[in-house]
């Protein structure tokens, strides 16, 4: 072969080279629908109301320790001292959210705050809940200690928070005494959230609620036992509203709760499941 004939051959590197960059535009293609790539840092927020478990401090540290070191910026709104039925904070926070993450228990917000979160839903964005959730906006109950004698306000809370949104049916929960012994619901293998979760290392330290019957459209993933009383789901996925917000809710939340990594990376796991983006996307 002449010297004409070797430079007017066609290149092999440079062929190979253009084999790979199509390659690898076509699986850049193919792969970006697949997960959602956080473009700017993942923002939530945090609601507290309850006086009960303990979350306004376990929660601030799971959002010291799981949240904020994996890109998150976390907003703590707690409910006002002075007047628990309020959140100071929340109607200004919740647009610019990406998540709600809810641990309330029967606060009645007032109309504005409660449109708030309805709007939030409304536009298809997720919410996590956490044990007393499933009772977050429900008025309180008579007791001794409580003889509920002031009427709500009009709009004030929203008593179908929980069969609405969470796909829940709270009626009250057991006894306290017996640990819950949790395992996977049928079917539950597969489902991400449980990725990397012990099962068999979690384990119910508060009372079991009274949750069934969930909604058809529920997922259950988890299933929670104790002697002597129906088995009732512990954990499961919904979809709320037009735009089919992504919805997790977990009756575990106890504060001995959080001491379990299993249960920690349960709660991490739902968030990213809700938020649709991999843990390796976020900045």
């Amino acid at each position: 072969m002449n010297r004409n004939e070797r430079e007017n051959r066609p290149s092999v590197v440079s062929y190979r080279d253009r084999l790979r960059i199509t390659l690898l535009v076509l699986l850049c293609a193919f792969a970006i629908p697949c997960t959602r790539l956080a473009a700017a840092p993942v923002k939530v927020v945090i609601l507290i109301g309850e006086d009960e478990y303990r979350t306004w401090e376990t929660l601030p540290e799971f959002a010291k320790t799981e949240l904020e070191p994996r890109g998150m910026r976390v907003t703590i709104i707690q409910q006002d001292p002075k007047d628990i039925n309020n959140f100071p904070g929340l109607v200004e926070a919740l647009p610019s959210a990406d998540l709600l993450l809810v641990s309330t228990r029967r606060r009645l917000a007032p109309k504005e705050q409660i449109d708030a979160i309805r709007a939030f839903l409304n536009a298809g964005k997720p919410l996590v809940g956490i044990r007393t959730a499933c009772h977050a906006f429900a008025p309180p109950l008579a007791s001794k200690k409580n003889p509920v004698t002031k009427p709500a306000l009009p709009g004030s809370g929203w008593r179908e928070f929980d069969p609405e949104v969470l796909g829940g049916h709270y009626t009250n929960h057991n006894p306290p005494g017996p640990k819950v012994v949790v395992s996977l619901a049928p079917g539950a293998e597969a489902s991400e959230i449980l990725k990397g979760v012990d099962v068999s290392q979690l384990i119910g330290q508060g009372s079991l609620y009274r949750v069934a019957p969930l909604d058809p459209s529920c997922v259950p993933l988890l299933i929670g036992t104790i002697p002597d009383a129906p088995a009732q789901p512990v954990a499961w996925t919904h979809f709320y509203g037009p735009k089919q917000s992504r919805i997790f809710y977990t009756s575990l939340g106890h504060p001995d709760d959080f001491k379990e990594p299993a249960f920690r990376k349960l709660l991490l796991n739902g968030i990213f499941w809700s938020l649709q983006v991999a843990p390796t996307a976020l900045p």
